[in-house]
């Protein structure tokens, strides 16, 4: 029965346990969108701290699919050496790394593309980014190919693994969603046809990934009406698993449904693990390893998950911002619950210069520095 310090295998790759850090925006990025020295101590820290896996924040693969301030890219061969000073970094500490392929879609604004109008894969409102211009069928196409070119680039770069980002309403989910997907080409339309986008992406990445274990995160429900369901995702999670994904990162939500994956007031155990019904609704039709994210902060609900085999890892994302040794703390036997309290002050603290960071703790450091 796995625990969440057995080892862990994706494809090829082994991990030392089941723990894997969730891929989240660092924030740390030059304003090209090329590694600093300090994404690169931030990716340091993270893999001397003891964690499986990290998933590096979302690295965009065309210059319009950029959504953040400090957001890596890997949309040219000029980012390569960058990404390549990280994963040696993460190496060296012992660490394994992911990196995550990502085009936000229409969840960006003009300023973050070089004053562009954002595309979707329909001109269909978004109720917090407003109305994207649709892609042309020869740009879905594009795209498809400039995610296989960038998993071609991380496998120079000598990332571990290579997960696409189909989730919280970015690209690749907004195209199974029949509420955002109104196309009448081969890629809207019918479920197979919404279907097709993350297929392509698929078959375009494992095309260029060499031996490298290929995963997805995969929204299974965007939590607002008229959009992606189970009833939609689950065909799309069985028909990867059909062709060999090598993991599937259960999560949900998103800006759209004002229910985003990084929820607040996780203060009991019964709080956490808030995406694990979705997994377990997804191990029936899948063969592949299931990860799931969402809520988790006490090891005896993360051992349950897995002991409860719906899931075979489970990731964190805020806990390892506050704290990035946690892992090694729960295994020195302190099995106390994570420190974060889930009041997502993190995702505020880029105006302070060092990237996403616990708002909590600055504060406080900054409370000693007066005294």
């Amino acid at each position: 029965m796995a625990d969440m310090f057995s080892e862990g295998k994706l494809g090829s790759l082994t991990l030392k346990n089941r723990l894997v850090r969730s891929a989240v925006w660092e924030g740390l990025a030059d304003e090209k969108g090329l590694v600093t020295d300090q994404l690169v101590r931030y990716h340091e820290r993270l893999a001397q701290g003891g964690i499986g896996l990290i998933i590096l924040g979302y690295t965009y693969v065309q210059p319009n699919g950029r959504q953040s301030p400090g957001q890596t890219a890997i949309w040219s061969d000029d980012y390569i050496a960058g990404l390549k000073k990280l994963t040696s970094a993460v190496h060296a500490e012992g660490g394994k790394i992911s990196i995550q392929l990502a085009h936000v879609g229409p969840q960006t604004n003009p300023t973050m593309i070089g004053g562009e109008q954002p595309v979707g894969c329909s001109a269909v409102e978004h109720p917090v980014f407003g109305t994207p211009r649709a892609l042309s069928t020869v740009e879905v196409k594009q795209m498809i190919e400039d995610f296989g070119q960038a998993a071609k680039r991380a496998k120079e770069a000598g990332f571990d693994a290579i997960q696409i980002h189909g989730a919280h309403g970015y690209l690749v989910s907004q195209f199974l969603s029949p509420r955002w997907n109104v196309r009448e080409d081969e890629y809207g339309g019918s479920l197979e046809n919404r279907m097709r986008f993350a297929l392509e992406v698929y078959n375009a990445v494992r095309a260029n990934a060499g031996k490298l274990p290929v995963l997805i995160k995969l929204n299974l429900d965007d939590l607002i009406q008229g959009s992606t369901t189970p009833a939609e995702a689950l065909p799309l999670a069985k028909k990867l698993s059909e062709l060999g994904i090598d993991a599937i990162e259960v999560s949900a939500g998103g800006p759209a449904s004002g229910k985003g994956p990084a929820r607040t007031k996780i203060k009991a155990e019964a709080d956490e693990a808030y995406f694990l019904e979705l997994a377990r609704q997804t191990r029936p039709v899948t063969a592949c390893p299931l990860m799931v994210v969402g809520g988790f902060r006490s090891p005896s609900v993360i051992n349950s998950a897995l002991a409860s085999g719906a899931v075979d890892f489970v990731t964190l994302a805020r806990p390892l911002i506050r704290e990035p040794h946690l892992i090694n703390r729960w295994k020195s036997g302190d099995l106390a619950k994570a420190k974060c309290i889930s009041c997502n002050g993190c995702f505020d603290t880029l105006p302070y210069g060092e990237g996403i960071q616990c708002l909590v703790e600055l504060k406080e450091r900054e409370k000693k520095a007066r005294t």
